[in-house]
């Protein structure tokens, strides 16, 4: 609120990144509020702005939003007619004497440009005390009072009135703020915001005196020992994320919380690694919040062998083939031409003045420079690069050569020139005829730039392209490889193998609040890529019969056939089943799909929503979902879906076992202690009952000899609930074996071994063993499990020199030992009761 009374002179002036002398000569020293829901003359005339006079002064009020007037526009306000108050009062009266001493107070507060940073404090000192006499003599003095409120009313104009709202048009031009029409943020915001989300300021958080002020309480708690780790989000949105967690480290060193060692205090980021990119080393971190575990883990249950064929299907389906690596270009592109078009306008700009002052660039153009880093911004394949002073990593460096190279071959028109100058300032390249000062500039031009090619990423991928691209959605997540083939059994070892050796306290997640879909979802749709054939004539008949359903829109049919497959996924990842709430579950649906297309920015978008569209489609969503006796797609669907939801249960119990005895930590999100149905936020983010998992979990006490009922009835997914429990008991007393084990990737042997996952973790003389299932539909169908010799057949996994002969199951009390001759423990063995197997070393 002091920002926006007091503008650039607010002595919180410097903890928000706003530019307060950008282009618009309207915006110097101001800020842009894009809130109004009509134009600027709607609003004004429409009278949805009112004035308002409380005991802090005076208020705009529009709709929720309260906002400070500023103290030096009260002149203005009590100024008008001024000659009536004195007529009312008599030109000797105290009253009208300390009224014009409050005008006079009014006059010394200078305009924001003329008055330094250093008066913050005195400047508000002054203000409150002007207030103050104000609100005495407004409520001691009914002739004030009274000529208050009413100039209030005449500023407040009247509606058919025009001439009216002058005086409020002309007090609202003297604010440190300008209203604007929410739709025009994209085009003139002079602000850093969070994401596109214009209500959201970014603050300086490398400004140190804005640090201490931002983690004043985090910092004291921790002190306090009331706080045991952090989990810091959005770490790419900062300007400087390793001199950030620098920073922190050593101010919880300072506060006596690291015992002098600067990785003792627990911190995780949320860091999306894209392919092949690796957290920086440098980073005093305990790792990531498993963005990338829940990729990894996600695409061994993936069959990569039939992703081809399921390619075709797609392709086929919607009638065109999509390049991924093309979509994910174009997406991030269209949101640097809408959604963040400022952004890059003022970015092109700060590269211009960086040419014009280089005497080798000074005749490129500020449009064609803007153009090549447009096209490199949407050619940058990691989220951002961590360029921080003059010296490159050689991961930076490969990356943005890379983007360059790509943005180069994309775009012969461009001049080789211009992508000549803008890579010799993104590497930060010394030239003898570059100044110190220009060195410097072009630094702070890359810092700056590096914060905006996240958000850009994020909206033009997490947010649009993996709602377009929809040939197996459950590869469609955050920090995902949508195109990829699924990830390999020694690809996924390697990987938890790297996680230990470099980051073995990072966290093993499987659902987050920003996941695209809950993780029992994505398990179900992953069985879709073991039946690629059966799913291809799923799609073509039910969309067959659905086709009267479907409407035409502005000579679209909607749904188009790439949301309909989108819209097929979906139900068959979180089909609730016979317990279904149809009312809900529908609505549910709908919001989701209208959420989905509005993110891929084709048909329809959230600034400008295509209702019709919309409406055409949550309408076809209602009709389909609807029992009725000429509805044959919801009979057909059940029947596929509760085929897909039995494997998908077994691949969820598969992938929780995994993560709970992997090195790292592991990571549960509220609500996935069952199957976990939930959707994009904000489904995901729905409350939990939590009373009704707790009657469960009291009810699981002795659960094991009641195994085979919480099997038979997995559908209510207590099962899921016993496996986690049992997993946690296991954590909990194997610490040292989790947390500082081995990891042993098992070879597995025999007719099944493609549909097995195993590996050992060692610790000295204790011993964990996993072994689960995966493509299960090659094992069994909807009705048996898959356990005992009958299924495995001579399956078997080969154990290690040195390792255990007798071994029980955690989670199911069995014991079992390893077969004569070499050590080897087979699967019909292993798995006799449940699907699943967590074992430990017994002495017995």
């Amino acid at each position: 609120m002091d920002l926006l009374e007091d503008g650039p002179r607010s002595a919180f002036a410097s903890h928000f990144d706003v530019d307060w002398h950008p282009p618009s000569r309207s915006l110097e020293n101001r800020v842009l509020l894009p809130i109004l829901g009509k134009t600027y003359a709607e609003v004004l005339e429409g009278r949805e702005i009112l004035l308002t006079y409380a005991q802090t002064g005076f208020f705009l009020n529009y709709f929720d939003f309260t906002l400070p007037v500023a103290v030096r526009s009260y002149a203005r306000i009590l100024g008008y007619r001024l000659d009536r108050l004195q007529r009312t009062l008599g030109v000797e009266s105290p009253e009208l004497q300390e009224f014009q001493g409050i005008l006079a107070a009014v006059a010394q507060i200078p305009s924001p440009a003329s008055a330094p940073l250093e008066t913050a404090g005195e400047s508000r000192q002054h203000r409150e005390a002007i207030k103050e006499r104000l609100w005495r003599l407004y409520t001691r003095t009914p002739e004030v009072r009274r000529f208050v409120d009413g100039n209030v009313r005449l500023f407040n104009g009247k509606r058919g009135a025009p001439s009216t709202f002058l005086l409020m048009d002309q007090l609202l031009s003297e604010q440190a703020y300008e209203l604007a029409f929410w739709r025009t943020a994209n085009e003139e915001i002079n602000y850093r915001r969070f994401f596109t989300i214009s209500e959201l300021v970014g603050v300086r958080i490398e400004d140190p005196v804005t640090f201490e002020a931002e983690h004043a309480v985090v910092l004291r708690l921790a002190s306090k020992g009331m706080v045991t780790g952090f989990r810091i989000d959005h770490i790419d949105g900062l300007r400087d994320p390793v001199g950030y967690l620098r920073r922190l480290q050593e101010r919880l060193q300072h506060a006596g919380q690291t015992n002098g060692r600067t990785k003792d205090f627990y911190v995780v980021v949320e860091k999306i690694l894209s392919e092949g990119e690796s957290l920086p080393a440098e980073w005093p971190v305990h790792g990531t919040t498993g963005y990338d575990f829940m990729n990894a883990l996600n695409g061994l249950f993936v069959d990569g062998s039939n992703l081809p064929t399921l390619e075709n299907a797609y392709a086929q389906f919607i009638n065109e083939r999509i390049q991924y690596s093309d979509l994910a270009y174009r997406k991030k592109k269209q949101v640097m031409d809408s959604l963040l078009s400022v952004e890059m306008r003022t970015l092109g700009r700060h590269l211009s003045v960086l040419a014009e002052q280089d005497r080798y660039a000074r005749e490129l153009s500020r449009d064609e420079l803007t153009r090549a880093l447009v096209e490199t911004t949407a050619c940058l394949t990691p989220y951002r690069t961590y360029i921080r002073g003059f010296e490159v990593k050689q991961q930076d460096k490969v990356a943005i050569e890379t983007a360059v190279r790509e943005a180069q071959r994309r775009n012969s028109a461009i001049a080789p020139e211009y992508f000549r100058f803008l890579l010799e300032v993104l590497l930060l390249r010394p030239g003898s005829h570059l100044l110190p000062e220009q060195r410097e500039a072009r630094l702070a031009f890359v810092m700056a730039w590096q914060q905006f090619t996240g958000p850009i990423t994020a909206k033009g991928v997490e947010d649009s392209a993996l709602y377009v691209y929809n040939r197996l959605i459950s590869l469609n997540e955050v920090g995902g490889a949508p195109e990829s083939a699924g990830v390999a059994v020694e690809k996924f070892h390697e990987f938890v193998r790297q996680r230990r050796s470099k980051w073995p306290f990072t966290l093993n997640a499987t659902m987050t609040h920003d996941a695209k879909r809950g993780e029992d979802v994505r398990a179900r749709i992953n069985v879709l890529s073991e039946l690629p054939q059966e799913w291809d004539r799923c799609l073509e008949n039910w969309s067959r019969w659905n086709g009267p359903k479907c409407r035409i829109v502005k000579g679209v049919r909607t749904p188009e056939r790439n949301e309909e497959t989108l819209l097929y996924q979906i139900l068959i990842g979180s089909w609730p089943g016979p317990e279904l709430d149809c009312v809900c579950y529908m609505r549910r649906i709908q919001e989701f799909m209208v959420k989905a297309v509005r993110e891929a920015m084709v048909h329809t978008r959230w600034t400008v929503p295509n209702i019709d569209h919309e409406k055409a489609l949550t309408d076809f969503v209602a009709s389909i979902l609807t029992d009725s006796p000429d509805n044959k797609f919801l009979p057909d669907f059940k029947r596929c879906a509760l085929k897909i939801a039995y494997h998908g249960a077994l691949n969820s119990l598969s992938q929780l076992v995994i993560k709970i005895a992997s090195p790292g930590v592991a990571d549960f999100y509220q609500g996935t202690e069952l199957w976990d149905l939930r959707l994009v936020d904000p489904d995901n983010r729905r409350s939990v009952d939590f009373g009704k998992r707790n009657e469960l979990l009291n009810s699981l006490s002795e659960a094991s000899e009641y195994l085979p009922e919480l099997l038979d009835l997995w559908r209510d997914g207590r099962i899921k609930m016993y496996v986690t429990q049992k997993g946690l008991q296991f954590r909990r007393d194997r610490s040292s074996l989790v947390l500082s084990g081995d990891y042993l990737p098992l070879t597995v042997e025999g007719p099944k071994q493609d549909c097995v996952f195993a590996f050992a973790r060692r610790y000295r003389g204790e011993w964990g063993m996993v072994i689960v299932p995966r493509f299960t539909t090659r094992l069994v169908d909807k009705n048996r499990l898959p356990v005992g010799k009958e299924v495995w057949d001579e399956t078997h996994v080969l154990l290690p020199k040195g390792a255990p002969t007798r071994w029980v199951n955690v989670i199911t009390d069995e014991s079992v030992e390893t077969s004569a001759g070499p050590n080897t423990l087979a699967l019909g063995d292993a798995l006799r009761k449940l699907p699943v197997g967590l074992l430990v070393r017994t002495n017995d």
